[in-house]
């Protein structure tokens, strides 16, 4: 197996070029992955000593990274932190900007040997630390072949995955040789020991952390307050067509409330489209004017969602019905009872499932659910039950970041 993956990374090294003179996309990936050693080896120049390294796929997996980067930071001051991004989605937003405790953002190089090979001597790091589940084999060679400390972190597994497979050798090898992964859940630790993996440990969902904290401190929007008054709200995250099918004829019986809408893509389109099908006006906040505001505000940026929060009476989050539940503990983090869209793979999202059985989240799959819900949550003592068991189970799972670094300081001390 190891000889096929080889023979297949160093076909798409050949063969991605060719197509991304057809494909913009691959085009872009293979362009910005092109120049990145240098500036690399330029920065670890001018930052000597002691380097973190955190791989993450994409901006979820950033923002479980978040928490843990803050803590190490508080614990290891001296210590730089490089974060490569496997996606643009991840990358491009959050190069755009300073990253709290982040000292460098760059793209991974394609699995090729000898490319990983030359990123990790460039990067030096002193540990690695991977979230979730983006593993790349030849990555965390060199690391092993260098003897440098390697980790998975808030990793969540099911049986369906190919690690527990008959043929899934290979791919256990990633995880039978890291230094220590820290799970989400006890379900991990259980299927780990399925495969002799004993450096594991069940520190819980950092993502709780990292919610958590935006709701201490969110972004301020004071005309947005302004303009809600502390009328009903109900913000709709990452919203996709299928989501909106469902809550359209929602928005139309409640003229009265405030409709604050994220797509789960800036897409001028699929605003046009939504807009199109309200009877009700409805304006974008690139375009807003608070004076003459509408009822109903599009989201046509990214990096506000998870503040946004704040203003929510109640909170929907999108894609449960497509490729994915999108992030519902961040209206939680606010005490936010959410609503979604029943997932179609609810093993991928145990959240879900424990918001329900919690008291603070409802899975619904068609719009007489959606309304059944909307109407018990507007029963005050229903409502109140909601929010205090959405702040108890975000507190109650607090802590992950401060396990996992408290691990990982004490490891580094005892070498």
């Amino acid at each position: 197996m190891n000889v096929l993956y080889y023979l297949i990374v160093e076909m798409a090294g050949v063969l991605l070029p060719l197509l991304g003179i057809f494909v913009p996309k691959i085009r872009f990936f293979l362009n910005q992955r092109k120049s990145l050693i240098t500036p690399l080896a330029n920065f670890r120049a001018t930052h000597a000593g002691p380097l973190t390294w955190f791989h993450v796929a994409s901006l979820g997996e950033y923002e479980q990274a978040k928490p843990v980067i803050a803590a190490l930071k508080m614990s290891e001051p001296e210590t730089w932190v490089v974060v490569s991004f496997f996606s643009a989605s991840g990358y491009e937003p959050v190069s755009k900007k300073p990253q709290d405790g982040v000292d460098w953002i760059t793209y991974l190089p394609l699995d090729r040997r000898r490319m990983a090979e030359q990123f990790v001597e460039v990067l030096q790091p002193s540990r690695s630390i991977f979230v979730k589940y983006d593993l790349w084999y030849h990555h965390l060679q060199a690391l092993k072949n260098r003897d440098i400390p390697t980790y998975l972190i808030a990793a969540s597994f099911r049986h369906e995955q190919v690690y527990f497979s008959w043929y899934g050798g290979f791919f256990r090898k990633m995880l039978v040789n890291m230094n220590w992964i820290f799970t989400q859940n006890e379900v991990s630790v259980q299927l780990l020991a399925r495969l002799n993996c004993t450096q594991v440990s069940f520190t819980g969902d950092t993502r709780f952390d990292r919610v958590a904290a935006t709701a201490t401190q969110p972004l301020d929007f004071p005309k947005l307050k302004n303009w809600i008054q502390g009328r009903t709200t109900l913000v709709i995250g990452s919203a996709w067509e299928e989501d909106m099918d469902l809550l359209i004829p929602l928005i139309q019986s409640k003229p009265e409330w405030i409709w604050i809408i994220a797509p789960h893509a800036i897409d001028s389109s699929a605003i046009q489209r939504w807009s199109a099908r309200l009877t009700a006006p409805t304006q974008k906040y690139s375009d807003w004017n608070e004076e003459n505001s509408h009822q109903i505000l599009f989201i046509d940026n990214i990096g506000m969602l998870s503040s946004l929060y704040q203003f929510a009476h109640l909170a929907y989050v999108g894609g449960g019905f497509g490729k994915g539940l999108h992030n519902i503990l961040e209206p939680l983090g606010f005490g936010v009872p959410v609503i979604f869209g029943k997932p179609v793979r609810a093993s991928k999202f145990p959240e879900a499932d424990q918001s329900q059985r919690a008291g603070c989240g409802f899975a619904v799959r068609n719009t007489s659910e959606l309304q059944a819900v909307v109407d018990r949550l507007e029963h005050p003592e229903f409502y109140g039950q909601s929010v205090a068991a959405a702040n108890q189970w975000v507190k109650s799972n607090l802590g992950a970041a401060a396990r996992i670094v408290n691990q990982l300081t004490a490891s580094s001390q005892t070498k």
